[in-house]
Formats: structure tokens, sequence, C-alpha cells
């Protein structure tokens, strides 16, 4: 098996967001920077493939030089070569993205096989972009299914299930190669090692500088969805909060009168 992964670099999301005066980015000063628990997913499960199957994997991005770090983190948990498409930073939309993934795939593939899967996180992030993978695709002239949590590959085929509505499965089987955009929940992604963060750091990242392609959709501004407040009313401590507790389910429903 031979595995892509596609990731991108986007803000940690667990402190307070804030936008630029232009509104058209997120301040990132006081942020870190990660990957989306979609492609923590999918890099995961690219590692658990090659263990079980052999084969080799590779993860890519595209975005500034400091984007390595993210490619390190992945290599840090099993996976074997990196490749960055190294841009001065700018945003750059989804039909550009996508344009530039496809042909870096091409120029991966000339020199030998193709990549049986090419694996995305289902959608963005920051902005919730979810064609990226689609359009890749697309470009390529490959299966693809979305919403992925469950993944069988074996024999030049892949077995796919996501969830359906009503609590069931629907399952699609491809020929390979494929591409996939699975979701959290997928799997149970492990943290790098301090081993594995040492063997990662002495390993060289590819690097491509991709073509603008200019003509897609332009950002306008961004928005912050609007706070809602919430309070915190004690009704009493200890055992004389009883009576108390108990009126409060009453008053809600959660007991009958």
């Amino acid at each position: 098996m031979k595995i892509l992964v596609c990731v991108k670099r986007v803000p940690a999301t667990g402190g307070r967001i804030t936008l630029t005066a232009d509104g058209l980015d997120i301040d990132t000063r006081y942020l870190g920077f990660t990957i989306s628990p979609h492609e923590e997913c999918a890099v995961e499960e690219a590692v658990r493939i090659v263990e079980a199957l052999g084969g080799s994997s590779t993860v890519l991005t595209l975005g500034p030089e400091a984007a390595g770090d993210q490619l390190r983190d992945a290599m840090a948990i099993g996976i074997e070569a990196a490749v960055l498409l190294e841009t001065d930073g700018s945003d750059w939309d989804p039909m550009a993205t996508a344009g530039a993934i496809a042909e870096a795939v091409r120029a991966l593939e000339a020199d030998g096989e193709p990549f049986d899967l090419i694996l995305f996180g289902n959608e963005a992030a920051d902005t919730g972009d979810f064609q990226v993978g689609i359009r890749v695709a697309t470009a390529l002239g490959r299966p693809v299914v979305a919403g992925i949590k469950a993944i069988d590959a074996a024999d030049g085929r892949v077995v796919a299930r996501r969830e359906a509505s009503g609590g069931g499965w629907e399952v699609f089987e491809l020929a390979m190669p494929a591409v996939l955009g699975v979701k959290e929940g997928l799997n149970l992604p492990r943290y790098p090692s301090v081993p594995g963060r040492l063997r990662a750091k002495r390993k060289e990242i590819a690097r491509i500088t991709p073509a603008t392609r200019p003509g897609g959709p332009i950002k306008e501004r961004l928005r912050l969805p609007i706070g809602t407040d919430s309070t915190v009313e004690v009704i009493g401590t200890g055992p004389a909060a009883a009576p108390a507790v108990v009126e409060l389910l009453t008053r809600i429903g959660v007991v009958g009168r």
C-alpha cells in the first residue's frame, strides 16, 4: 500500500479567537498551530494501514515554511516521508489549493506507482472548506467518498463506510487508486513519542514551490459567531441543598410532582 495524507496547518482553537483589523484573517499572535481532528485521524489511519499491510506513507501540506512543524508531528507517529508545497503564507482558495495538490501528486507519481489511497480530512478546521479533496479526486480522475468513519483496504479495493441517518451505515466499495475524506472518530490517534519526535527531526522534508492559480473565489471578510453569556446559580451547599435540588429538577421537568 502506498498512501498519501493531505493536511492543513490551522490555528489551535483552544483559546479565544480574534480577527485581524481588516477582518480577513484570524489573529494568530497568541495562538499555536495544529491540524484538524479529522486530519489527525487520517494520519493515524495511514500509519495503521501500512503497519498491517506493508507499504509506504507520505504526508503533504500547502503552506509557509513553518508548516513543516505539522509535517514533523505526522512523521513522529509513523509517517515515513513529507512534502511541503511551500508558499509565502498568503491564503489560497480551495480551487488553487486543489490544483497545486493535484499537480504535486502527478509529480510524485511520475517515477513510480500511483498512491493507492489519498486521504483528506473531511473539511478544514478553520474555514470549513470541504471541497479540496473532491476537487483533487476529480482532477486526477479517481473515485472519491467523503464523511468516512471506517476503512478496510485490500487486494486493490477499499471498502469505506460512513454513518447514515437512522443509525445505519452507507457502505462504498471503490477500486484503488481512490481518494477518501475521513472524519473524526475513524480511530483514536496516538500521541508522538519522544523517540518519534527525535527521528522526525532528523528526516528531510521535500519542498515544492507551487504556481499560484488566480481566478478562484475572493474572501471579503471573516465573521465571528456572536457569543452568549452564561451564568451559574448556587442553590445551596451540603445536605441542606437537597430540597432546592428537588425543586429545580421538578421545575425543569426531570422529575414529576
